[in-house]
């Protein structure tokens, strides 16, 4: 690497920071994918070669002293710095993002739904070779996460083993398109303790949830790059249908069937189902704010199309 092209990477890495706080700020969010943002802001495939580097380098390099060259081989300076905006961004924006989810859900989840579909156009038209055949795997990683979606929220015991599981499972929900790894963890019954153990400094359960996420991210990554590798249309095709079936989850008008109370005596939803804005207000009694939903879904879309424009500007993505 010569000192213009290390130059220009330090130049850009502001840039990385604020992606890393806008997939931390997604990730809190049940529903919305981190690695649905480093997919329209160019650096999904540098993230996963970056991943997938380090445990060759770390037998190739650290075990042998060279600190400098696994520190380039694992692109470290990336990893650290997306790591710094995601942390930032989670610590920071969890209570803000837990107080306007309960204080305005309808715009919030609108401003969501925008994002998501603007983001199923972008998804897609990364695709090579636009083919019918592709549309059965669009169907089924639909119809894999409009399921999932569909799941009703549950309740475990805090465990540290169960701490590390979480991190292991979200990591890999959220570094998928599509597929959120905070909605993951409201299924098992784990998005409470987690965000409760953000907020209160458990720093030993937090390390526990970390070394998961370690584990099950060097596992996905690896995965996801040999099937991008070898059947890149098809991968992007479930990729795109697992972002239309999340479509369910962060529709802004729901009707709550039942509820349960969670481990902090908190009555909160168990199972939800989408209706019409125009039903809405008959069945939950709260004013469905049709216009102003609409206007979020449409800042939502705009701001994918910026973020898009951003990252083609600011960052070459790595192929694979």
């Amino acid at each position: 690497m010569n000192e213009s092209d290390e130059t220009g990477r330090h130049q850009r890495l502001p840039g990385i920071f604020v992606r890393g706080m806008a997939m931390g700020a997604a990730d809190v969010v049940p529903g919305v994918s981190g690695g649905t943002i480093a997919f329209i802001t160019g650096i999904y495939f540098r993230l996963l070669a970056a991943v997938n580097a380090v445990p060759v380098a770390i037998v190739t390099e650290l075990f042998r002293g060279r600190l400098r060259e696994f520190w380039d081989r694992c692109d470290g300076t990336f990893l650290v710095c997306l790591l710094a905006g995601i942390l930032t961004s989670v610590v920071t924006l969890a209570s803000v993002i837990t107080y306007v989810l309960a204080e305005f859900p309808v715009l919030i989840w609108s401003f969501f739904f925008g994002l998501i579909v603007a983001s199923v156009w972008h998804v897609f038209r990364q695709v090579r070779q636009r083919e019918w055949s592709l549309l059965l795997p669009v169907a089924a990683g639909a119809a894999f996460a409009w399921w999932i979606t569909a799941l009703p929220a549950g309740e475990v015991s805090p465990s540290a083993l169960v701490f590390l599981a979480s991190g292991a499972l979200a990591i890999c929900a959220m570094i998928l398109p599509g597929i959120s790894g905070s909605f993951i963890l409201l299924i098992i019954g784990m998005y409470a303790p987690v965000l409760a153990a953000i907020k209160g400094g458990e720093i030993g359960m937090l390390a526990l949830f970390a070394a998961g996420c370690v584990i099950g991210l060097l596992s996905i990554a690896r995965v996801l790059t040999w099937a991008i590798h070898h059947h890149h249309d098809r991968v992007l095709a479930v990729l795109t249908g697992f972002m239309v079936g999340a479509l369910n989850k962060v529709w802004p008008w729901k009707e709550t069937l039942s509820w349960r109370v969670n481990s902090h005596g908190e009555q909160v939803p168990l199972v939800q189902n989408s209706v019409s804005p125009m039903h809405y207000a008959d069945l939950t009694g709260v004013p469905s704010q049709l216009m102003l939903a609409i206007l979020c879904a449409f800042a939502g879309f705009a701001l994918v199309l910026l973020i898009e424009w951003l990252g083609q500007r600011g960052n070459a993505p790595v192929k694979v």
